[in-house]
């Protein structure tokens, strides 16, 4: 959904593409030959916009999705804040000088705590404070904490604790409504079908430049039949058989039509 340039509306989006684009159809036998042929659709997609926004550069529209709340009231004050999400984790500091405090604790990419020593701490509990804050607890394991040699600087009987290590996480909401919520984009349809009528209208002449002398006919080499086979070539056999030579002769291809603006925006050559 994120390869999608301006992907407001998705649903429409994907109505649209399957219209113009057939997406879905089975071209491939493997999967990553699928996922590919979704990425090149959307690629297309994502060109369409483009071009067709370089023909009508248009300013970015602005879309006001939901108002701004109004102040709350005087008796409301108590009442927990409308919230969007969770803002950084917040630890306590160490009780006394020289021990490890939550601020210790590394997060880990795969939601853990990492201890000065390198062993994980997990989360076991996750509860909702009356102020709307999500507090974690992470705790360690007993087998972990006993042989630790760090454990006087880390638990607060040291040696004698007899329960592992646990680090509280407090996560605050973010407070949300004192602003709009905006969305700007381009007018998704405008563009594209600007692009897809530039490309109906054109005229496009090809001309290919006549060598100044002809070379030597060579006979092609006899072909076994695994090389004849076109479905047993390579892929760089069959690149290196369709790909041009580098001494054949120009081709040249003109575009009639085209705004003079959108041909420099491609960095093609005007007359």
């Amino acid at each position: 959904m994120a390869l999608y340039l301006h992907r407001g509306a998705f649903e429409n989006v994907l109505a649209d593409e399957d219209l113009e684009q057939d997406p879905d159809r089975w071209c491939s036998h493997a999967a990553c030959g699928q996922e590919a042929w979704q990425i090149i659709s959307q690629w297309v997609w994502n060109l369409r916009l483009e071009l067709g926004h370089q023909l009508h550069p248009d300013p970015v529209r602005t879309t006001e999705f939901a108002p701004a709340l109004p102040p709350a009231h005087e008796e409301a004050t108590d009442l927990p804040s409308p919230s969007q999400g969770y803002g950084s984790a917040a630890v306590a500091l160490p009780w006394k000088a020289g021990r490890f405090s939550g601020r210790d604790f590394a997060l880990q990419p795969d939601g853990t705590l990492r201890c000065p020593t390198g062993q994980s701490l997990v989360a076991q509990e996750r509860r909702t404070e009356a102020d709307g804050s999500l507090r974690i607890v992470y705790a360690a394991s007993i087998r972990s904490c006993r042989p630790c040699p760090l454990r006087e600087q880390c638990q607060w009987h040291g040696t004698a604790a007899t329960k592992p290590r646990r680090v509280s996480v407090l996560l605050h909401p973010l407070v949300v409504g004192s602003a709009p919520l905006l969305w700007r984009d381009w007018s998704r349809r405008h563009h594209r079908r600007v692009c897809k009528q530039l490309l109906r209208k054109p005229q496009v002449e090809v001309q290919m430049e006549s060598g100044s002398s002809a070379g030597p006919t060579i006979s092609p080499a006899p072909l076994s039949r695994a090389q004849r086979a076109h479905y047993r070539l390579s892929f760089q056999e069959r690149l290196a058989r369709n790909a041009r030579a580098p001494t054949a002769s120009r081709v040249t291809i003109r575009l009639f039509g085209v705004p003079e603006g959108f041909a420099t925006s491609l960095g093609l050559a005007t007359a």
